[in-house]
């Protein structure tokens, strides 16, 4: 039986590991030095212009902690930001495009959201 042990240091993504599936048999425990099947998470950040926070990327991260920290160090770098949210990307859950149409049908039939049957005065100028 041929074991092979690897160190990993904090913020490092296996090269054997990234982006395969996960065994038993493959993850190390963080805690114990090694990265395992670090999980992909999603990272948002807020510019200090902006109110909503904005999608930049992503990163492999063993927990929560690290995510934000690592995404501190890539997507701030020149302090553009006041506030990050990282969620791991096993937990967002996407329409599918192929199904768009029928998604968004139901809005086409309520023509009481669009004021296009309202006249405007004319002292209101552009609106």
């Amino acid at each position: 039986m041929n074991i092979q042990i690897r160190k990993y240091y904090y913020g490092d993504i296996p090269e054997d590991n990234a982006g395969g599936s996960e065994s038993k048999e493959s993850k190390v425990s963080p805690a114990t030095g090694g990265g395992g099947n670090w999980p992909l998470w999603e990272v948002f950040i807020r510019s200090k212009q902006g109110l909503d926070h904005k999608h930049v990327g992503s990163l492999h991260a063993a927990d929560a902690a690290m995510a934000i920290e690592n995404a501190r160090d890539v997507y701030t770098r020149r302090q553009e930001g006041v506030s990050i949210w990282v969620v791991e990307s096993k937990f967002i859950t996407a329409s599918n495009p192929e199904e768009a149409g029928e998604l968004y049908e139901p809005a086409a039939d309520k023509i009481y959201r669009h004021p296009t049957f309202y006249e405007l005065p004319d002292e209101v100028g552009h609106m």
